[in-house]
């Protein structure tokens, strides 16, 4: 954006030191990812964030009982009772540019520092940085800090007369959605009148984030030998039916949500029924009333599909008991719902973004689901999603995961200009000197 170098050598040296620091998050690393390191990688963070004054305000795991509310994601639970040290392994961190002022001149900066599972070879050939979570998001987090620092330099009241928060967190990946990473640092004050939430989005700020929602249809039925099928459950059937009727009854149900007909599972035998089983159903949403309308609707599409299938297969030979039964042997339960979505509107913020050459995400292109959301309905802020690159593009989540230097030294460029230009237009006189001392570990 400005042709100014941002970025140099120490940041490709700590962006390298990131990549090849394993992250990747609990809730779907695999033996090949090795034991996460996120306690290492946000002192790294947190040190080169101090050589030019940041300091760390919050430095720990979440607390026990975020895990115990209903919005928490099924497979976050499980996990975490599965593992003792769970939440000691998942700690978060707060940088602050700047004294403790209020949320008015305070910017919040997030990005998460866990990765997807699946571990890529880490290079830099001057241009291009290849390795896990180059994108997505070490090197926006990187980029980040780069920003800050030109910001801070740029204009001396930042630091003195407005504040900078950076939350670098664990829990965003894996299905986690920030319920114990973002959220917890959100409910303990750290934000600010402006938040930006480091994502892809080609440099174009996002003032929205959808919520998603996931449904379980289990069947816990009788199994049979293939001998007999008649006498057993066929929940291959049963579930099999029941995915093309929800997947014809749900579609487009929501005009700007999605339905994923996922998974499906029954058993991997050739000469048996299974009796047991279930199917995933995963439905976004853009607004957060939709959530308990989606649960509706899910619902009462299940009801129908039981009794069409039950109409379609009570006068068949193998398949009349499994047809009697559906409705008793079948269940609805949610693996997470109830989860907020972001939908905000400041013509204040959105001018400064404007006037800092950021340009908006067009109107008509979906949004997608990120941590922004536990900052719905905070009065007195606005909060956007801002990043370099693009997930699919930049194979984030996929084989040959890349960020491009000069995608990081324009999101480094976009930061700095936000940053002065929010401290142009909020700061007030003071005779206070800069508050950019402390030891960042």
């Amino acid at each position: 954006m400005t042709g100014r170098t941002l970025l140099g050598p120490a940041d490709h040296d700590l962006l390298l030191r990131l990549l090849r620091t394993p992250t990747a998050g609990p809730l779907e690393a695999g033996p090949e990812d090795g034991p996460a390191r996120l306690w290492d990688a946000q002192r790294a963070y947190a040190r080169a964030a101090g050589e030019f004054g940041m300091r760390v305000v919050h430095h720990a795991p979440p607390p026990a009982g975020c895990l115990d509310r209903p919005d928490v994601p099924a497979v976050v639970r499980r996990t975490a009772a599965a593992d003792p040290g769970f939440l000691d392994a998942q700690p978060s961190l707060v940088l602050r540019l700047g004294p403790a002022l209020p949320p008015a001149a305070t910017v919040m900066c997030n990005v998460h520092l866990d990765t997807v599972a699946g571990q890529e070879p880490v290079t830099f050939d001057g241009r291009r940085f290849t390795g896990r979570g180059a994108v997505d998001a070490k090197g926006p987090a990187v980029a980040l800090l780069a920003g800050v620092r030109a910001a801070a330099a740029a204009e001396p009241s930042l630091g003195r007369d407005t504040a900078v928060l950076v939350q670098a967190v664990a829990g965003e990946e894996g299905g986690a959605l920030g319920t114990y990473g973002t959220r917890p640092l959100i409910e303990a004050g750290h934000h600010g009148r402006l938040n930006l939430f480091c994502e892809p989005t080609g440099l174009r700020y996002l003032p929205r984030a959808t919520a998603a929602m996931t449904a379980r249809i289990t069947v816990d039925g009788q199994d049979a030998i293939d001998d007999r099928p008649d006498a057993g459950h066929n929940a291959t059937v049963l579930l099999g039916f029941l995915a093309q009727h929800l997947a014809a009854a749900l579609d487009g149900a929501l005009p700007d949500g999605r339905v994923c007909v996922a998974g499906l599972h029954t058993g991997d035998r050739h000469n048996r029924v299974h009796g047991s089983g279930f199917l995933l159903l995963n439905l976004s949403y853009a607004r957060t009333a939709d959530g308990a309308a989606l649960e509706r609707a899910v619902a009462e599409a299940l009801g129908t599909g039981l009794r069409a299938f039950a109409e379609r297969f009570g006068r068949t030979r193998e398949f009349a008991r499994t047809a009697a039964d559906a409705a008793r042997i079948t269940r609805l339960d949610w693996d997470k719902r109830g989860l907020p979505c972001l939908a905000g509107a400041d013509p204040w913020a959105e001018a400064l973004l404007a006037d800092a050459g950021v340009p908006r995400w067009p109107a008509g292109e979906p949004a997608f689901t990120c941590d922004a959301l536990w900052m719905a309905d905070r009065p007195g802020t606005f909060t956007a999603v801002l990043g370099p690159g693009s997930l699919d593009a930049n194979h984030a989540h996929a084989q040959g995961e890349f960020a491009d230097l000069a995608e990081l030294e324009d999101f480094a460029a976009a930061v700095c200009a936000v940053l002065t230009a929010f401290t142009r237009r909020t700061a007030r006189p003071t005779d206070r000197p800069a508050d950019r001392q402390g030891s960042p570990v």
